[in-house]
C-alpha cells in the first residue's frame, strides 16, 4: 500500500482558497485512484471529490462542485485539492484517500488513509 501525508490546511477566512496536496510514497502510485474525505466534528466522514489513476475522470459531491478541483501528478507522486470560495461549513479535518484500481467515491472501498490536515474557516 502507498503511504499518505497530507498538507497544506490551515486558518482562514470566508471567500479564501486553499491548496492541499498528498504525498504518496512508492513506485505504484499512478495504479492508485484517490480521493479526498473530510470530516467535521460530531459528523460522519464525507465524500469529497476523487480521481482515475489517469487523472481522466473526476467526480465531486454536490456541495463542492464548481468550488473544489482535484488533480494529481503522478511524475511527482501527488494529489492535489484546490478549495476556492471557502465557507465556514468546510472546516473539517481533510483525509486523502487511496485504492489500486477503478475510481470510486465510497470510504471503505479505500484502502490507504493519511493521517488528515485541518482546514478551519473563519467567518
Amino acid at each position: 500500500q502507498v503511504q499518505l501525508v497530507e498538507s497544506g490546511g490551515g486558518l482562514v477566512q470566508a471567500g479564501d482558497s486553499l491548496r492541499l496536496s498528498c504525498a504518496a510514497s512508492g513506485r505504484t502510485f499512478s495504479r492508485y485512484s484517490m480521493g479526498w474525505f473530510r470530516q467535521a466534528p460530531g459528523k460522519e466522514r464525507e465524500f469529497v471529490a476523487a480521481i482515475s489513476r489517469s487523472g481522466g475522470s473526476t467526480y465531486y459531491a454536490d456541495s463542492m462542485k464548481g468550488r473544489f478541483t482535484i488533480s494529481r501528478d503522478n511524475a511527482k507522486n501527488t494529489v492535489y485539492l484546490q478549495m476556492n470560495s471557502l465557507k465556514p461549513e468546510d472546516t473539517a479535518v481533510y483525509y486523502c484517500a487511496g485504492r489500486m484500481g477503478v475510481v470510486v467515491t465510497t470510504s471503505q472501498d479505500f484502502s490507504s488513509w493519511g493521517q488528515g490536515t485541518q482546514v478551519t474557516v473563519s467567518s
